[in-house]
């Protein structure tokens, strides 16, 4: 294991100058002395989805890469804060040490935990004690800009801890079905807005079903837009031999060859 930075040589110290060099009034870089906090924040949420998108493709060097342009990002925060006394690098490093060791007791002392599910357990009790002590609410700390799907699970989540849940995954599946029944009661009134509604309650009820099967629904959904891709691009393959194009080509043509790509995989 490689030992903790503690020369001013070492990289994490050197990208720290790195980044207070860009942010330099005298000399520094004019782009990224115009960026504060707000205009950063997408390019932090992107980075975190291209890391993840590196993990699905099994591809370590681009993880290695991906991953650095995330540090890049907390370390941009990190100047930023420190710009204006808020807090620097070390305190965003201690503070998440600090965390850990207080979340793993059965590591760092004398707590004892057998398994994983046990750990999971015992980590979100640690979270609720500390959301307590804050005087927060169950629901308070579920970030507004996580993607809607995995944000509505982690709600879902909170809310099952003190039991108000759907007692069985049949009950979340007829609620559903319910949920359907009353979408297509507001497309047939031709109410488009009561419509949309309609489909957002459907979407919370999927997240929920995700929670039951312990899912991960955005994984879910990127495992079922790569399936869509590749199907769709064995259509346009096979048109593409025949001299022809989806443009160029009926639904039920289209569809028989879906139908085909099925049968290949």
């Amino acid at each position: 294991m490689p030992a903790p930075p503690k020369s001013p040589d070492h990289p994490i110290f050197r990208l720290i100058e790195v980044m207070a060099r860009l942010r330099d009034k005298e000399g520094g870089c004019p782009w990224d002395l115009e960026q504060t906090f707000a205009t950063i924040a997408p390019y932090t949420v992107e980075e975190a989805y291209e890391v993840a998108d590196a993990i699905a493709r099994g591809n370590l060097a681009d993880l290695k890469e991906e991953l650095g342009d995330l540090l890049l990002q907390v370390t941009y925060h990190a100047q930023m804060a420190a710009e204006v006394g808020a807090f620097d690098f070390a305190d965003v490093a201690a503070g998440i040490a600090e965390k850990m060791i207080r979340r793993h007791p059965h590591v760092f002392g004398d707590a004892v935990v057998g398994t994983a599910i046990e750990q999971t357990s015992a980590w979100e009790a640690a979270k609720a004690e500390e959301r307590a002590a804050k005087s927060a609410g169950l629901l308070d700390g579920v970030a507004i800009a996580l993607p809607a799907l995995t944000r509505a699970v982690k709600l879902s989540r909170r809310a099952a801890r003190v039991g108000f849940v759907w007692p069985s995954i049949g009950e979340v599946l007829e609620k559903l079905e319910e949920e359907i029944a009353e979408l297509k009661a507001e497309l047939a009134a031709g109410e488009s807005a009561k419509a949309g509604e309609e489909l957002g309650d459907i979407l919370f009820v999927c997240a929920n079903i995700a929670r039951e099967l312990n899912v991960d629904p955005e994984a879910a959904l990127r495992g079922a837009n790569a399936k869509f891709t590749r199907r769709f691009e064995f259509i346009e393959a096979r048109l593409r031999e025949a001299g022809s194009s989806p443009a160029e080509s009926s639904l039920e043509e289209m569809e028989a060859l879906w139908r085909a790509a099925k049968a290949v995989e």
